[in-house]
């Protein structure tokens, strides 16, 4: 089963083609150095940019496998829905509508979450890794826009159990390096900073770590950190930079690692998926595994590099079991109506 798969759901246009699990292409065109200059993701320039790359990047994908006749070669084509940027998954749905029409396939609607699930489970085109599924798993997901934990029951059944109440992590950390004017996405310049910081330099605020729900909040320790650091000389602020960055950090993952260490505590699942583009982050990988190793639990992360960020390959796995249970689009022009809602 060939699926040609198309994610716009934020500031990359990516396009793959997936067997199953297999990745056989995974086009990815980044829009950051159109959005660096504005320290964040400009709607209005988003949109834009997907429409300009979206024909080139289906065109590239298809090409990397010498697949000239679409309708003969591509069984179904899968498209994100949401959750995302509007007018940006709007693009891709589009484009989806379009060569479902042109090429008379069927389409599979994705959550964008289910495919960071998903991605934990990607393969190349040789089938490794070789990774069996073993439910039920406890997930956490943490990018710019979402901060979830999920119950991922089978396939296709998933339980949200506790997410953002206000700010995602990734965003948390994205705010702070605007603040301290060290450029956008700020993630990888806070970890890069932060390796050669001390953590303990200052003791901000852990959100709702009294609580015993398994909710976030990162929008009360984003204002800690602002009139902390507008409290700074200038001189001091820069002498102490790594210190800061390193700091704020720690705050965050000790958020998320208290929370899924008090979900599995409930749920008792010690099987843990973590993914999402925060993921990404070497130190955060590592207080996992610590933290897993604690429990005698497992841990599986996405097993290529560019599948922590969005793309599309993790769209066109989660598409495969879609498909296997017959979900489809009835109705074309009704897709894009499709609520931008939770997992569920």
């Amino acid at each position: 089963m060939s699926i040609l798969a198309i994610d716009t759901s934020c500031d990359e246009t990516s396009v793959a083609v997936t067997e199953g699990r297999k990745i056989l292409s995974n086009e990815i065109y980044s829009q950051i150095l159109i959005h660096k200059k504005w320290g964040g993701v400009v709607p209005s320039l988003a949109k834009r940019a997907h429409e300009e790359r979206i024909d080139f990047v289906i065109k590239e994908a298809l090409n990397k496998l010498k697949i000239k006749n679409l309708k003969l070669k591509i069984n179904y084509i899968a498209a994100t829905y949401g959750p995302g940027l509007a007018v940006a998954l709007e693009v891709g749905v589009k484009k989806a509508k379009e060569l479902a029409r042109k090429h008379n396939k069927k389409i599979i609607p994705v959550n964008h979450m289910e495919g960071h699930i998903y991605s934990c489970f990607a393969q190349n085109r040789k089938g490794n890794p070789k990774t069996e599924f073993v439910f039920p798993y406890l997930v956490l997901l943490v990018s710019g826009g979402h901060t979830e934990l999920v119950i991922f029951k089978n396939h296709i059944d998933y339980q949200i159990i506790g997410e953002t109440i206000d700010d995602a992590a990734g965003e948390a950390l994205d705010k702070a390096a605007k603040m301290l004017g060290l450029g956008y996405p700020g993630g990888p310049i806070i970890e890069r900073l932060a390796k050669m910081g001390d953590p303990h330099y200052h003791k901000f605020p852990r959100p709702l770590i009294r609580s015993k729900d398994l909710n976030f909040s990162f929008s009360g320790l984003k204002t800690s950190f602002f009139y902390y650091i507008k409290n700074l000389k200038k001189e001091e602020r820069v002498k102490n930079l790594n210190n800061l960055v390193s700091s704020y950090q720690e705050t965050v993952f000790d958020s998320l690692l208290y929370k899924l260490e008090l979900a599995m505590q409930k749920t008792g699942i010690k099987n843990i998926l973590a993914a999402g583009g925060v993921l990404a982050n070497l130190y955060l990988r590592k207080r996992i595994r610590d933290l897993l190793n604690k429990y005698e639990g497992k841990v599986l992360f996405p097993p290529f590099k560019t599948f922590y960020g969005d793309n599309a390959a993790m769209i066109g796995i989660a598409a495969y079991y879609k498909a296997k249970k017959g979900i489809y689009v009835d109705n074309l022009d009704e897709f894009d109506r499709i609520p931008r809602a939770k997992l569920s």
